[in-house]
């Protein structure tokens, strides 16, 4: 099954939390997320850093949307290879990631993102973006140092959002 890293915003738009987001945009994190839940390995860290970021993130009401049905998917089989791989990343005693690159060119990195980095450093897994312009304005200093990004929304940020 293929590895995926999805970052928290892909499942915040296929809950539909955001009415700005352009229709095409949504309709790609839906198939997205509802591909993680049918066939896809979801990569987490293994202290629980990611799956603490969705459950803050995701809006779990009644009935469900695909987002918190994605979270709890992820919640329910988290020791379940079949369906998550979680990943050990250890940190330094600063806290930073030993994973994350230590390089000027990064420094204003989104804090709250350089797990899901890490992440993809560590296991070669690609990222899987909808509408965070960091690692859009980051592209080229993530690629250098071995972190992809896959752009469900493209990556050109003006083509996010409803005119």
């Amino acid at each position: 099954m293929t590895e995926v890293i999805a970052d928290t915003n892909v499942a915040v738009i296929a809950n539909r939390q955001n009415a700005d987001v352009v229709e095409s945009c949504e309709n790609a994190c839906i198939q997205f997320i509802a591909a993680c839940r049918q066939d896809r390995v979801v990569l987490l860290d293994d202290a629980g850093e990611i799956m603490a970021e969705y459950m803050r993130a995701i809006r779990h009401g009644q009935p469900p949307l695909l987002g918190a049905l994605f979270f709890r998917h992820i919640q329910q089989n988290q020791y379940n290879t079949q369906h998550v791989r979680r990943i050990h990343l250890p940190k330094q005693h600063d806290g930073t990631f030993f994973d994350f690159p230590d390089t000027p060119e990064l420094a204003t990195f989104d804090l709250a993102d350089r797990k899901f980095a890490a992440l993809s450093r560590k296991t070669g897994v690609a990222v899987t973006n909808a509408i965070d312009s960091d690692w859009a304005n980051d592209l080229s200093a993530l690629n250098a140092h071995g972190i992809a990004v896959d752009f469900l929304c493209g990556c050109r940020k003006d083509s996010w959002f409803r005119s």
